[in-house]
């Protein structure tokens, strides 16, 4: 669970929440035609029209995914790989059979190394599962960015509809003001769902896509190291070398 998610969205929504309550009138902020515009057309319909339908329905699964996260650990990783290295090295690489091992990427790499997997292949295999995730991650990142533009520009559709139906009822003095309300709050509504959940969604999990593929890459380097048979503390080195000073000093 990562709390700065959580704790970043809920404070930047109570900030915004009090400086409207603090303005006297919080229900004028309410208008249900903006809604519909900015989360109907910009979250919902624009998507719809951009992506295929499975794509659409992973929309709440990516989101989560900035919150709920696995653990990107990498100072472990690397104390688990050394681990594996030196009971290569007293044993034999068989003997990594029956280690358990919960990292996926990592089980299957020492998975074909046990089975005799030439290192190359190996190296290949696991570069093509690391592409694999990362198009799923931009994937994933893409439908965010693509509604963060998407919501303001529905916001713009909605201030011009709202300006259409404004100048139209000049005449009408009561109708002045609903037009108007419709006109200013579907742009604040989609400078909100683009500023305060999807930019900083995607900014989040694009993070996150960093560490883990700074830990496949640390993987696939290890499981080198075993293969060629390189003293445990020379592959614990060459490891650390991917981590940056302050984190190394953690771990080494």
């Amino acid at each position: 669970m990562d709390l700065a998610t959580i704790i970043g969205l809920a404070l930047a929504s109570i900030l915004i929440i009090a400086a409207i309550v603090m303005g006297g009138a919080p229900a004028i902020f309410v208008n249900v035609p903006s809604l519909l515009m900015v989360v109907g057309g910009g979250c919902i319909g624009a998507p719809m029209i951009a992506y295929p339908m499975g794509h659409i329905k992973n929309l709440v699964k990516i989101m989560m995914n900035a919150i709920v996260v696995k653990s990107y650990d990498n100072n472990e990783t690397i104390k688990f790989i050394v681990e594996l290295a030196q009971k290569a090295r007293k044993e034999s690489l068989l003997a990594l059979e029956n280690v358990e091992i919960e990292n996926e990427f990592l089980k299957k790499g020492i998975t074909l190394a046990v089975d005799g997997t030439e290192p190359a292949t190996i190296r290949a295999v696991l570069a093509a599962e690391m592409t694999y995730i990362k198009k799923r991650h931009e994937d994933g990142m893409a439908i965010l960015n693509y509604i963060t533009d998407m919501a303001p520009a529905y916001g713009m559709i909605g201030t011009l509809v709202g300006l259409v139906n404004m100048l139209a009822n000049l005449s009408d003095p009561s109708a002045i003001g609903p037009a108007m309300a419709v006109a200013i709050l579907t742009t604040l509504y989609g400078a909100l769902v683009a500023n305060v959940v999807t930019a900083p969604f995607s900014k989040k999990l694009e993070w996150y896509d960093g560490r883990e593929t700074m830990q496949m890459e640390i993987i696939i380097e290890g499981i080198t190291s075993i293969l060629e048979g390189e003293h445990p503390a020379i592959a614990e080195q060459k490891l650390m070398s991917f981590l940056p000073a302050s984190e190394r000093s953690q771990g080494g």
